[in-house]
């Protein structure tokens, strides 16, 4: 830049004090443009790409053009949440209407296994209910049921996620993984936790997926919440 350049830029600065007054008197007469059709006309502004400039007017026709997009975008974007709310919602109400049909312990059992796998693909999923016994055993896949002892020693590991009584998505420990899902431990690369009841009185629901990202810790959890609460008031009719 040239000495003269320079000079006549320093000479066409603006200062920001009067930058605000210049903004503040257009926002207040916007119709100044309307009156003044020849300061309109000399105004040029540098293409949003660069390379050129255009006039105010087709500034502002490209500004009303991102804003479209961006709001085209979001449009989008709530139509998709809105369409995978409904699908959800749509599970939830099978896999109530299952529980209701049920009519004995084995059976809830049975239905909660069946909805899962059927309802929510979800084929990699255990239920670990704590002081089960023999009962409810029958009828129910053995490797989606762990019925376990009260004290048994793998449920300290998850003390932390019953003291919170919320769902909770990503990874696991591997000891975790290893109690949850056996032999397919290997296979799990996410995990969707499930307390049952109050401090996970009634029991944990493991939903994984082969998929790392298929469950993580920033998705929403409120349609797990809603299961877990729907499992728990189901099991505990028979207990």
């Amino acid at each position: 830049m040239s000495t003269t350049q320079a000079r006549d830029g320093a000479a066409n600065a603006v200062a920001p004090a009067e930058e605000s007054g210049i903004a503040e008197y257009l926002e207040r007469h916007p119709d100044f443009f309307e009156r003044n059709h020849a300061v309109l006309a000399r105004l040029r502004l540098p293409h949003a790409r660069g390379g050129t400039t255009i006039s105010l007017v087709e500034r502002q026709v490209e500004v009303l053009r991102e804003r479209q997009a961006t709001a085209e975008e979001k449009l989008a974007e709530f139509v998709a949440v809105a369409r995978s709310n409904d699908v959800l919602a749509e599970r939830i109400q099978r896999l109530t209407r299952r529980l209701l049909r049920a009519r004995t312990l084995h059976d809830t059992l049975a239905q909660i296994e069946a909805s899962l796998r059927e309802d929510f693909d979800a084929i990699h999923s255990r239920l670990v209910l704590p002081g089960l016994g023999a009962a409810g055993l029958e009828a129910v896949p053995d490797r989606f049921l762990r019925a376990v002892t009260m004290d048994e020693p793998a449920l300290k590991s998850f003390e932390t996620l019953f003291a919170s009584g919320k769902p909770r998505c990503g990874q696991v420990r591997d000891v975790q993984r290893d109690f949850l899902f056996g032999d397919d431990a290997a296979t799990i690369g996410s995990v969707a936790l499930l307390p049952l009841g109050a401090s996970g009185s009634v029991g944990l629901l493991a939903v994984g997926s082969p998929d790392p990202a298929r469950f993580h810790p920033g998705m929403s959890t409120d349609f797990l919440a809603r299961m877990g609460e729907l499992i728990a008031d189901a099991i505990t009719r028979f207990r």
